[in-house]
């Protein structure tokens, strides 16, 4: 039987400009994380159904949250850095045995928003270089 659990209780951690990995979770409110695999057409004169192969995979994070003047200047100092920061997400939180995804990225986006009415929030893009690990908190 499946196991289902909230999603508020979500972590996402990315490094900081020293190169610490920083908890920024209690400002999110939405965290995507996307994984493709290209597709390579191999079908050749004479066939009737066209067929593939996997060319190479990839995956972003975006998130999305309430502006915080610490977590603003933690990304505006990561933003277009060219060494990669380490990630970490726990998609159902952080408890020992639940599922955590960890590598290297890029902050490619970062914007801040307000508007009469609403909260100051931000959104930030994050591209992933290299492989995901799929493990588990301890």
């Amino acid at each position: 039987m499946p196991t289902f659990r909230h999603g508020k209780s979500a972590v996402f951690k990315v490094d900081n400009n020293a190169g610490s990995l920083t908890d920024i979770s209690n400002t999110l409110n939405s965290v995507s994380f996307p994984r493709e695999a290209e597709t390579l057409e191999t079908t050749s004169f004479g066939s009737s159904d066209r067929s593939y192969v996997i060319g190479f995979t990839g995956a972003t994070i975006s998130v999305e949250g309430s502006f915080d003047a610490t977590v603003d200047t933690h990304l505006a100092a990561i933003v277009g850095k060219t060494d990669s920061v380490s990630f970490e997400y726990g998609p159902e939180g952080s408890t020992a045995t639940y599922t955590k995804y960890t590598g290297e990225c890029f902050l490619t986006s970062y914007e801040t928003s307000a508007g009469v009415g609403d909260i100051v929030s931000y959104s930030a893009e994050f591209q992933i270089t290299g492989a995901v690990t799929r493990g588990a908190y301890a």
